[in-house]
């Protein structure tokens, strides 16, 4: 699995990497499609591999919908079904062809029990994903989208690679609104205001950002206000 690239297979020791590789199974999923119907999240556990995969609950009388997480490379899920055993009422669409690492949830609850190497990267990842939670909850009732946007571009940005957004780069305005707890046509009148303002460059399913110290001095004011 070190061929991945990813954190928790590059700490693990070679026999227990072996029983990753004894009981996972890479299963691959195509973009728009709807996985893990049928049960699947109670039987297994997934840790991301590669590609993009959200999870989302949406307003069936007037369908709106709130993208929850966007599970990347080295997430995992669902912690919430591995910890107690409930069904959790989230929907999940692929948004990038992905690579995904099956797992046995009653064997990955077996190594939560038994095994300190995958302690030691599940529990801080299960605190990351709770900030995360509070986070999204927080800014939906405290911010406004112009707020949220910034914030979303500012936390996103990768600045080892030219300024280009991990989360963010290939996705679409509507996926993004979506990220927000809005709507298309308000992400891309944000957008437009950014860019006649010379902070951002927008393409379209890339963000660039020219001048990054006016976005700080932006997000900062409108906190402020």
């Amino acid at each position: 699995m070190k061929h991945y690239g990813i954190e928790i297979f590059k700490e693990l020791d070679q026999s227990f990497e072996d029983q990753f590789l004894q009981y996972g199974k890479i299963v691959s999923f195509k973009k728009k499609e709807t996985p893990f119907l049928d049960n699947e999240l109670s039987k297994f556990f997934y840790i991301v591999l590669s590609g993009k995969i959200k999870s989302f609950q949406i307003n069936l009388i007037n369908s709106k919908e709130q993208t929850l997480f966007v599970y990347r490379a080295g997430d995992m899920f669902d912690t919430l079904v591995l910890l107690d055993g409930k069904p959790h009422d989230v929907l999940y669409e692929v948004l990038e062809k992905a690579d995904v690492l099956q797992l046995p949830i009653e064997k990955v609850r077996e190594w939560l029990r038994t095994n300190e190497q995958f302690n030691r990267h599940f529990f801080p990842y299960i605190a990351s994903q709770m900030r995360h939670a509070e986070e999204l909850a927080s800014d939906l009732s405290l911010y406004s989208t112009s707020e949220r946007l910034s914030k979303l571009l500012l936390q996103n940005m990768n600045p080892n690679d030219d300024h280009y957004y991990q989360l963010l780069q290939n996705l679409s305005k509507t996926e993004i609104a979506k990220l927000l707890g809005t709507v298309r046509n308000v992400v891309e009148r944000h957008l437009k205001e950014l860019e006649a303002e010379n902070v951002i460059k927008n393409e379209r399913k890339n963000i660039y950002v020219k001048d990054v110290k006016k976005l700080l001095e932006q997000s900062e004011q409108l906190l402020l206000n």
